[in-house]
């Protein structure tokens, strides 16, 4: 997909129009798909976190199935904020108003209908794969310029990782293919069959949302049984060194992982404690790497246990070894959109937060901020921010407020090119949420405020005249066209 900016901040996401595409590949699909791909447009408000009081129009034009009466398959992607859904079938002509009856964006995906009797016509349902069987040959297909267009693509592996937008944990299929420009719900066919989703890619490597997995999310939705994915809270690593399981008196063969950390919850114990070693997950018997053997998918890693037809809230049956002998315990998967992380998701369909003070901006350190400097935000971001990435929360400091810029004014004069510093402490008062910045510049110190940051950062402390704050607020805001001075939902827990 490639992005088009127009006049008035416009973004357009379209197919742009392709070279031919192969003959033979085209002859192998039933014209039947024809009937059941149709294309699903977005629009959409896009947040701009760098200047989170902006926003503009963004429209995305993503692929989608018919998967049952009145009801097509895709994925979450640019789901949040919409403000339009329309539909269009056939690859080209009239686009139809629609609305997306569900959306869960921790396992990506999303329902959408038509209320018009009249698109339905002539459509039909496909069919989800399960079990996917790697030996068949595998397209991509797709509308592109009004076409048809079908693509060969080849099996690489089955893997486990963290999707855009959640932390579950879940089964992915990896293809290769040497089609451009998907990730936006293309689905990938064997015979007559869908056998996933297209959600990603990076050069040649696909990332696809297996079917059999989609199934049964759909599946447990529709009974009313599906209550959002889940995760394993604790942390394990692997126990390929022999010393490991002999100091923790393991007997029998070498297997199994080592817990290492397990989140405090207040007045709760613990189901899975550190140094448990863990054998097994619901039968499954698990190898000192972390793998179990899949019966649909192989060697997988045990994280896709707490996903593999298991919900927020299930049982999953744990055995493990503990003081010297097998015990077993239940340990109930607790909801994957919950998890606490010092650096969490923005939320969804929520505009961002921020605060603004004399001119300084102040922003939650979000993984959306980071995502502001672009795919490989990961390195390219500073280093100082993305370091809290992979940290989890604690007492002292469960989230974390960042000074992200310096709108320029004679009241900040002399700290203009500040930015991208982790906020301790407001007039003394320990700063982990706007709202704990807001209340704190309620109690100025002597007729200042003093602001401190995190040792190491290149500034260490801003002092500020309190009685001309609100004036010089005013003042920024109007100079700069900003409506708002703060934009606050979340609050300390």
């Amino acid at each position: 997909m490639n992005i088009r900016f127009v006049s008035h901040g416009l973004a357009i996401l379209l197919l742009e129009t392709a070279s031919g595409f192969g003959r033979d590949a085209e002859k192998k699909t039933s014209g039947d798909w024809e009937r059941v791909l149709v294309s699903v447009e977005i629009n959409r408000k896009q947040y701009d976190y760098f200047q989170p009081w902006t926003e503009r129009v963004q429209t995305a034009v993503k692929a989608g199935i018919v998967i049952g009466p009145r009801e097509i398959l895709t994925t979450a992607d640019a789901c949040d904020d919409r403000t339009l859904v329309r539909v269009q079938k056939g690859g080209r002509g009239r686009w139809w108003n629609a609305e997306a009856k569900w959306v869960d964006y921790p396992a990506n995906l999303a329902l959408v209908t038509c209320p018009d009797e009249k698109f339905w016509a002539g459509l039909k349902s496909a069919t989800l794969a399960d079990p996917i069987k790697k030996e068949e040959d595998i397209q991509i297909i797709r509308w592109r310029a009004g076409n048809l267009e079908v693509r060969k693509a080849e099996f690489s592996r089955f893997a486990v990782s963290h999707p855009n937008m959640s932390d579950a944990v879940h089964v992915q299929l990896e293809l290769s293919s040497e089609i451009d420009g998907v990730g936006w719900s293309e689905p990938a066919i064997a015979g007559n069959k869908v056998i996933g989703l297209v959600f990603s890619q990076s050069g040649n490597q696909l990332q696809v949302l297996p079917a059999p997995f989609v199934r049964s999310i759909l599946e447990a939705q529709k009974k009313g049984h599906y209550k959002g994915l889940g995760y394993f809270d604790f942390t394990w690593q692997p126990a390929e060194n022999p010393e490991t399981l002999d100091y923790l008196k393991l007997e029998g063969e070498k297997r199994g992982v080592v817990v290492i950390d397990v989140p405090k919850k207040p007045g709760i114990e613990p189901v899975v404690k550190r140094r448990d070693v863990l054998l097994q997950a619901d039968g499954f018997d698990i190898d000192t790497q972390g793998d179990y053997v899949d019966p649909d998918y192989g060697h997988l890693l045990l994280e896709n246990l707490s996903t593999r037809r298991k919900w927020a809230g299930d049982p999953v049956r744990l055995k493990i070894w503990r003081d010297g002998r097998a015990q077993e315990v239940v340990y109930r998967l607790p909801k994957a959109e919950d998890a606490a992380r010092l650096v969490p998701e923005a939320p969804f369909d929520q505009e961002p937060e921020y605060v603004i003070a004399g001119g300084l901006v102040f922003q939650p350190l979000t993984k959306n901020y980071l995502r502001s400097w672009g795919q490989d935000w990961e390195r390219r971001a500073p280093f100082r921010l993305a370091y809290f990435r992979n940290q989890d929360p604690t007492p002292e400091r469960p989230a974390i407020v960042i000074l992200s810029q310096v709108l320029p004014d004679i009241y900040n004069l002399g700290y203009q090119e500040s930015r991208q510093l982790v906020l301790e402490k407001v007039n003394g008062q320990k700063v982990n949420y706007l709202s704990d910045l807001e209340q704190a510049l309620r109690k100025p110190m002597n007729g200042f405020h003093t602001l401190e940051f995190m040792k190491g950062d290149s500034l260490q402390r801003i002092v500020l005249d309190a009685a001309t704050l609100d004036a010089a607020t005013k003042r920024v805001l109007d100079r700069y066209g900003i409506d708002k001075e703060h934009i606050i939902v979340s609050s300390a827990k």
